[in-house]
């Protein structure tokens, strides 16, 4: 049986005192080895594109080199139907990518970079979650709650930021779906229908345990990277044999 290779982008300023930049590595290799991969990783600063690549994850460590650059490595995956995986600042910046390019809210910012504007999407949360755990409740029939198989987990944040809950409606009418909330019903897990892979946490599911076994979201991510060449060969447009 032939062996297929994803090319993964680690889209991130890549930096040895951001924790996830120094586990996600560990856990890639984890699942190489336990379910088979093979994964081509790369570190893609933020100001580089993401060209060629069968899947992106774009990472923690805001503010970033290159907001703009975060922001189409997240438009880039999206449009074009390549497995994404957005955590803590990804998730925040897959809001605005979103707001921006499918709602056609130009203008929404991120109040960690601009503070001062006059339309923040990403704004301050009421209570840092830096370091603290706390409990996501799961949409029933969503494909978060189909990779968890529970209602309610718990899950690890590194994040001062978070989406403006008064904005939810905007995103939501143009297609978006908040499949996990906290307790106080606050979007913490969003998701796109239709497209091949789109999750985007505000909490960072690669801090979960003690990095021997994969959350399923990496889990199922780098399983939608891996066999991505599988579904082009599907859809008629050839296949890139792995190197063995």
């Amino acid at each position: 049986m032939n062996a297929y290779s994803g090319r993964l982008a680690l889209v991130g300023d890549r930096s040895p005192h951001v924790r996830s930049h120094a586990r996600i590595p560990g856990l890639l290799r984890q699942l190489e080895e336990r379910d088979h991969l093979d994964l081509d990783v790369y570190w893609v600063p933020t100001d580089q594109p993401v060209d060629g690549f069968d899947g992106v994850w774009l990472l923690p460590g805001s503010p970033y080199k290159s907001e703009t650059g975060a922001i189409r490595a997240v438009r880039t995956a999206r449009e074009q139907g390549i497995p994404f995986l957005g955590t803590c600042g990804g998730f925040q910046h897959a809001m605005l990518e979103y707001a921006r390019n499918v709602c056609g809210a130009t203008g929404v910012q991120h109040a960690e970079s601009t503070p001062d504007a006059d339309d923040l999407l990403i704004v301050p949360l009421q209570c840092s979650l830096d370091g603290h755990e706390g409990a996501v409740q799961v949409t029933a029939g969503t494909r978060a709650a189909e990779l968890l198989g529970v209602e309610r987990s718990t899950e690890r944040y590194h994040c001062s930021y978070g989406l403006d809950s008064g904005r939810l409606d905007l995103l939501r009418d143009n297609g978006m779906v908040f499949s996990g909330h906290d307790d106080a019903g606050e979007p913490r897990i969003a998701e796109l229908p239709g497209h091949p892979f789109y999750l985007a946490t505000l909490f960072q599911p690669e801090l979960a345990g003690d990095g021997t076994r994969p959350h399923p979201f990496v889990q199922a991510f780098a399983h939608a990277v891996a066999g991505r060449n599988d579904q082009i060969d599907e859809d008629g447009r050839g296949v890139i044999p792995a190197a063995t």
